[in-house]
């Protein structure tokens, strides 16, 4: 039967950081990756994700001149910088004979200023973007804040029906659609696939600043637990049978370190903060389980033995096996 003997458990004792910087597409629109497999959750080391899009205002509405339309001020994620950009007004493209049909998609460019890109013209709108009547592809790092809709190659003042702002299909926010953050992955994932509205088609640009765990032994350590998940089931007894129903609950891990002083140690330093834990249960082989949790101490000082403190780990999810 295999032991603990030689056992290695690791907290997360610093961090590296990396600056504002773009996340890659895994390839479906959908989940974004950076270069660190772990983020740290460590208070003021946190990830800060921005994703390319609206923040405030941008409303845009009709304007006194022909093929011109007027642009609100607001605020938005640029590239990974929090910008303000002043109210102002675009123009807007109009259809050539007999293709009267053309999109104009109204932007923030990546200076930071509205500017206007036409879509090609057609007989008839399409909902295919770069296609004949379609929405144009704009440039990645751009971001689209409505579209203009014009069905006549006459000049004139451009109507209230002919501007649209569907967040999502016409206008792109920073806050849609909606993403989870997998901190055990180094990566985030939209609940829906961001539109290929971009040049090549792609994606929406999603930023993000962040930090990767730098790992320290616990020198003298013991009895290593987990959080893991627990079942219950409870039962009913009716007439004629018993009704179950199972229920789960995950349990906090633990360990027990053993410590210099009590006070100065650099464990000690670190509680209260959420950190990750490494544990190899034959520090000689390479299998480990890794979890994210709260750390919680409670040191005693006996006057005939070790200063030791009991930990907890309070995490929000069971601990992985990696193998």
């Amino acid at each position: 039967m295999a032991t603990a003997e030689n056992a290695k458990l690791q907290y997360e004792a610093g961090q590296t950081a990396t600056a504002m910087s773009a996340l890659t597409d895994s390839g479906d629109r959908t989940t974004f990756t950076s270069a660190a497999s772990l983020w740290s959750q460590r208070s003021g080391y946190a990830p800060v994700i921005r994703p390319n899009g609206i923040l405030t205002g941008f409303a845009v509405s009709t304007h006194a001149s022909n093929d011109t339309v007027t642009v609100a001020a607001g605020t938005l994620n640029l590239n990974g910088v929090v910008t303000s950009v002043s109210a102002g007004s675009a123009s807007v493209t109009r259809g050539v004979s007999s293709d009267t049909h053309n999109i104009t998609s109204i932007i923030i460019n990546s200076s930071g200023a509205i500017a206007a890109v036409a879509g090609t013209d057609s007989t008839a709108f399409s909902e295919t973007r770069g296609t004949a009547g379609g929405p144009p592809l704009i440039a990645v790092d751009a971001i689209e804040i409505a579209q203009v809709r014009t069905t006549s190659v006459s000049a004139g003042v451009i109507a209230a029906s002919e501007i649209f702002q569907v967040v999502g299909t016409h206008r792109e926010r920073a806050d849609y659609p909606p993403y989870t953050v997998d901190y055990s992955g180094g990566k985030i994932t939209y609940v829906d696939a961001l539109p290929a509205s971009h040049t090549g088609p792609t994606a929406k640009k999603t930023f993000a600043s962040y930090s990767a765990p730098v790992f320290s032994d616990v020198s003298l350590a013991s009895d290593f637990v987990p959080p893991e998940t627990s079942h219950s089931v409870t039962s009913t007894q009716i007439y004629g049978t018993t009704l179950g129903s199972s229920a789960s609950t995950l349990n906090q891990g633990s360990f027990t370190a053993y410590l210099n002083d009590g006070v100065s140690d650099p464990l000690v330093a670190l509680k209260n903060q959420i950190l990750w834990f490494r544990f190899y249960p034959d520090r000689y082989a390479s299998p480990y389980m890794l979890t994210q949790g709260k750390l919680g101490i409670s040191r005693t000082f006996p006057a005939a033995d070790g200063i030791q403190a009991a930990c907890t780990i309070s995490a929000t999810q069971a601990a992985s096996e990696v193998s």
